[in-house]
């Protein structure tokens, strides 16, 4: 597991109604998914979910922004629209706060950093979809921000698997530990 000095969150980021139904029917792949938060609470590690998400007339997104301008000229994503919720799959318990951001990354517009630092949490384990935005925004800001970081590999999805291996095996291991889920677990159990 982590240095015992070290206080240890798992965030689940983007596993909401919205994006696991880009992938389909397949809930095989949300599993390794459900066991990294199976596995942190019998650890008792702190899980938070972080979802997309946005008020009713959408005033946070800005005509400027390309990946957000179309959802607000074409309706839903807000805050209440069921594509906006935490899958079944990983329902959140009542005590694991469920954070909703309005940009890519995790910290973008959201209390994340405030309820880390309260809880004086300074390692991530980094779980979402998808690799190539919020698991890898919220990767780089993490590390500006000084925290220490593993990103889980078999629980991060993205569309395009080759941008998926790049980041794990090319980009992540520069700021972040990459391990699957099981390897983590493994060193779970060792402490």
């Amino acid at each position: 597991m982590q240095n015992q000095n070290k206080k240890t969150a798992l965030l689940v980021m983007d596993l909401q109604n919205g994006i696991v139904s880009r992938f389909g029917e397949n809930i095989e792949i949300l599993q390794p998914f459900q066991k990294a938060v199976e596995a942190a609470r019998q650890n008792n590690i702190p899980v938070f979910f972080v979802r997309v998400g946005f008020s009713e007339g959408y005033p946070e997104v800005s005509s400027q922004n390309k990946a957000f301008s179309a959802i607000s000229k074409y309706g839903g994503m807000t805050i209440f629209d069921s594509a906006t919720q935490i899958h079944k799959s990983v329902e959140p318990k009542a005590n694991e706060p469920v954070i909703t951001k309005y940009r890519v990354s995790a910290f973008a517009g959201s209390n994340l950093e405030i309820i880390l630092r309260s809880q004086q949490i300074d390692t991530l384990l980094l779980t979402g979809i998808s690799t190539s935005g919020v698991v890898l925004s919220t990767l780089r800001e993490a590390a500006d921000k000084d925290f220490y970081i593993t990103v889980l590999s078999d629980a991060c999805l993205d569309p395009d698997p080759e941008v998926h291996r790049v980041l794990i095996e090319k980009v992540f291991p520069r700021q972040a530990e990459v391990q699957t889920v099981d390897t983590w677990i493994g060193t779970c159990n060792q402490s």
